[in-house]
């Protein structure tokens, strides 16, 4: 019950952490697009925010396996803090650099606090119980994702409402609370090795966790590489929609998509334990089918159906199977974490996550102004995306193929 308890607690953590990230990231994207930044500018700003998660996921999964997950989920919420307080206190006197380092902060908190809550979920659920396991994974990430979908509502709404500066003092204030909350109800060591960790674990020797990471890498740069910085853009710019219609449509979206990866265990697992859990074969399939609907989506706007109908259309489809998708990932990246050295490989695998979130932000700024912006633009970055998920899709063969060694192995 003890660690039913702490997991909540981290839970509910993590939860106001990504009311907070979502609501940032739209702050900064639609109040720096207003003061006139252009794309590549407002990308760079969030270059620091992804790069810091490669490394913070590497350092942070060894940080929780030396000293605990609480060291970890502390240092992340702290470090949001700071990064909300920077920008409030310095909202009228904005430069790039003084961005690019409250946005730095911002990743760093973000990929702490991740890791630390999803490496829990392997401490409270059986060894045994793979079914439990896809149950939980699948309702913290989900839940979390729906998070931040309302986040970015919430930041579309705040600096329409009482401006960048308030709603950064809010959000700071939000999370000091739940700082102080944690700090006297968690242990301190959950998560700790019992063995020695230096820093040749840091890379993991599991060739399942490695090519899990690898497939994860492309798979989510598939999805920023349009959805980061070309999709709200091209909301705002070109269909003429106010910040908050932007972030309610890319909130509604992003809630769907949390709400489905919740559901997932219903359709993408088992009722046994064992026996038709998810595998390496299902992200294969379920990877492949996220063509269909970006294939479909570049050919709405090609024919010159209506944008706003073609992204609902191609955006309702994507989601749900990318939801589906990314729930037997977080899955199989627990299922093949080994005991106490969870966070190292957690950490691993969200390193590669992270990398991709930082090739697609990239791309997404650089690919939609090299195209001219507008619907070609768009169309663009869909083209990435669509060779970003045949790799993602290749990379999957490899990982079955050591899914079936470890088996027969064991």
């Amino acid at each position: 019950m003890r660690n039913v308890r702490d997991y909540a607690i981290i839970t509910a953590s993590y939860w106001v952490f990504t009311l907070t990230d979502g609501a940032l990231r739209m702050l900064v994207l639609f109040h720096l697009h207003e003061l006139g930044y252009s794309p590549l500018q407002v990308v760079s700003l969030f270059v620091f925010y992804e790069f810091f998660g490669v490394i913070t996921n590497l350092v942070g999964g060894l940080i929780g396996a030396r000293f605990g997950l609480k060291s970890t989920l502390f240092s992340g919420l702290s470090l949001q803090i700071l990064s909300c307080t920077v920008l409030a206190l310095m909202a009228g006197q904005l430069t790039v650099p003084l961005v690019m380092a409250a946005q730095a902060l911002s990743g760093i908190a973000k990929d702490l606090t991740k890791m630390s809550s999803k490496s829990y979920i392997k401490l409270v659920v059986p060894e045994s119980d793979r079914s439990g396991l896809m149950k939980w994974v699948a309702i913290l990430t989900g839940s979390k994702n729906a998070l931040k979908g309302i986040g970015f509502f919430l930041g579309g709404l705040l600096l329409q409402t009482v401006g960048f500066r308030v709603a950064n003092l809010w959000m700071a204030a939000a999370l000091f609370v739940v700082l102080a909350v944690s700090v006297f109800l968690l242990p301190k060591a959950a998560g700790k090795s019992a063995a020695k960790v230096g820093v040749r674990q840091l890379i993991s020797k599991d060739a399942r966790v490695n090519w899990l990471s690898a497939a994860r890498l492309f798979l989510f740069g598939s999805r920023d590489v349009w959805f980061v910085f070309a999709l709200p853009i091209f909301l705002s710019a070109e269909l003429g929609w106010s910040f908050a219609q932007s972030g309610s449509f890319l909130a509604a979206w992003v809630v769907g998509y949390g709400l489905v990866q919740a559901l997932a265990p219903t359709f993408v697992g088992g009722r046994g334990k064992t026996r038709s859990a998810p595998n390496a074969r299902g992200v294969t399939v379920w990877t492949a089918l996220l063509l269909v609907p970006l294939v479909g989506l570049v050919s709405l706007l090609h024919l010159g159906v209506a944008p706003a109908v073609s992204l609902t259309l191609g955006l309702t489809a994507f989601g749900v199977i990318f939801a589906a998708n990314s729930a037997v990932h977080s899955f199989l990246i627990l299922h093949y974490a080994h005991g106490d050295r969870v966070a190292l490989n957690v950490g691993f695998y969200y390193m590669a996550n992270a990398a991709g979130r930082l090739a697609g932000t990239v791309l997404s700024g650089f690919v939609f102004q090299q195209a001219g912006m507008g619907s070609s633009g768009l169309v663009a970055c869909l083209y990435v995306s669509i060779g970003f998920v045949l790799l993602s899709t290749a990379l999957c063969f490899p990982l079955r193929a050591a899914e079936r060694r470890a088996e027969v192995a064991a």
